[in-house]
């Protein structure tokens, strides 16, 4: 159906649409393509800017920044906007409300966590948080997991792996000092010990070397573990450098043969 408004009426709603509410109803009631549905968006949009600030500030020092929240809710209002239906029976501010809030809750769900858990210990972390501060206030004191876990209706398992999961939503940085000497958290990292690598490869070689017959064993044991050069393998052999350089280039290939397959 086309809704046809002439000049004179579409500056009579423009120059009477004044509050907030006003205008979002005007916007809602002109077609998509209407040309005056543009100006109308974005003064609505500007006039309900407050309730997005009040919004926003309802989340603040949670360890974002005042003017992320305040784009996030900014976001919220202009979908709400968007999707506003005056026809619904539902005044402007009942759904945008719920709808700024929802993407606040969001923007805290998705962005804000060090580490990426399971949407489940999120929401479940959400739970544990508001029920904590709810029976501070009813008991008079700190909440135990088995209060929560009563106030929730879960196990006490289910608080204890929530908490536990909360752990990932700060994280600290690798620089941080940790003693007055300057030392940092990454300094106290372990590094790679290849001394497990080299054990297995001991292990391994064992057998290895048992598939070399018996002068192979003694030129690879003089050569690795008595540190000999070729030339006095052959003087304590009896034999040419070049052959002791053969035999020990094939004892070698073997061996390589043997540990990948071991690897394997």
């Amino acid at each position: 159906m086309t809704v046809i408004v002439d000049t004179a009426v579409e500056t009579d709603a423009a120059t009477s649409t004044d509050s907030a509410g006003e205008l979002i109803t005007a916007m809602a009631a002109l077609p998509v393509g209407h040309p005056s549905r543009s100006q109308l968006r974005d003064r609505a949009i500007e006039a309900w800017l407050p309730l997005a600030r009040h919004l926003s500030n309802r989340y603040a020092n949670r360890g974002e920044p005042r003017d992320d929240l305040y784009q996030v809710a900014v976001m919220g209002l202009i979908k709400a906007v968007d999707r506003f239906e005056a026809d619904r029976g539902v005044d402007f501010a009942g759904f945008a409300v719920p709808t700024v809030i929802g993407e606040l809750k969001r923007h805290f769900r998705d962005k804000t966590w060090s580490v990426r858990v399971p949407r489940r210990l999120q929401e479940l972390r959400l739970a544990i948080t508001a029920a904590n501060n709810a029976l501070a206030h009813e008991l008079g004191r700190s909440a135990t997991v088995a209060d929560i876990a009563a106030h929730l209706g879960i196990s006490e398992d289910e608080v204890i792996e929530g908490l536990e999961g909360a752990r990932a939503y700060n994280s600290t940085s690798l620089s941080t000092p940790i003693s007055d000497s300057g030392t940092e958290l990454g300094e106290t990292l372990g590094g790679m010990d290849s001394g497990f690598e080299e054990a297995e490869l001991r292990v391994a070689l064992g057998p290895a070397m048992a598939t070399l017959d018996e002068r192979e064993q003694k030129i690879v044991s003089l050569r690795f573990y008595g540190n000999l050069t070729q030339s006095q393998i052959a003087d304590q052999i009896g034999i040419s450098q070049m052959h002791v350089s053969r035999l020990l280039t094939r004892a070698l290939a073997k061996l390589r043969k043997q540990l990948g397959a071991a690897a394997i």
